[in-house]
């Protein structure tokens, strides 16, 4: 079941006007204090920069918001891109643009556009994902079914994730919560009910757009 849009991984992208750089990172996360590591943690490897400006969005329905400009004027930068990331529906996340000034002032606006704009590059950089309830199903079977498996798995219906070998096959199943019965059928049907289900989990999965 679709929960929300996020990003896939941590991504870095960088943007140059004016002599001044602008360093986008952005990070999926879970929650508002897994967000503010992520800042503090950029923030401190990047103490150096002239500013750090951070922007948070979390919860389903984009409940948590909040944004700082760092030093910058007012509402030059750290509100842009939180409304930025908003309006492009998506949550969980964390960016953090670092900027190194270049010696030429760039105005309200150019500093609202530059932030937005590497803001924008870093999200791309991250890659943009839903998030789905999903399901993961781990299975113990005979080596034999698993060629037959993997072919299975090629209709799209799950994904082979973590994958171990013994004297027989263990192997995790992902899919979403709504074809978690079907895929139980399929491992049923497939080994002729021998396979072993060992272990049965709910998840959230991402799945890049």
């Amino acid at each position: 079941m679709y929960l929300y849009k996020s990003v896939y991984e941590y991504g870095e992208a960088e943007y140059v006007i004016e002599k001044s750089r602008f360093i986008a990172h952005v990070q999926p996360v879970e929650s508002y204090e897994e967000a503010q590591e992520f800042v503090n943690k950029i923030k401190q490897e990047y103490k150096s920069a002239t500013h750090n400006v951070p922007a948070i969005i979390c919860g389903p329905k984009q409940e948590m918001q909040w944004a700082s400009d760092d030093g910058e004027p007012s509402g030059t930068s750290g509100l842009p891109m939180l409304k930025m990331i908003a309006d492009e529906e998506l949550t969980n996340l964390a960016v953090v643009v670092t900027r190194y000034f270049g010696g030429i002032k760039l105005g309200t606006g150019g500093l609202a556009r530059a932030y937005t704009t590497a803001a924008k590059l870093g999200l791309e950089a991250a890659g943009i994902c839903e998030v789905r309830d999903s399901v993961s199903l781990e299975y113990e079977f005979e080596y034999s079914y698993l060629t037959k498996l993997q072919n299975v798995a090629k209709e799209g219906k799950f994904e082979i994730g973590e994958t171990t070998f013994t004297d027989k096959v263990t192997a995790t199943l992902e899919c979403a919560l709504e074809d978690a019965e079907d895929v139980k059928k399929i491992m049923s049907d497939l080994t002729s009910g021998q396979a072993v289900k060992k272990l049965e989990k709910n998840c959230l999965k991402r799945y890049e757009l």
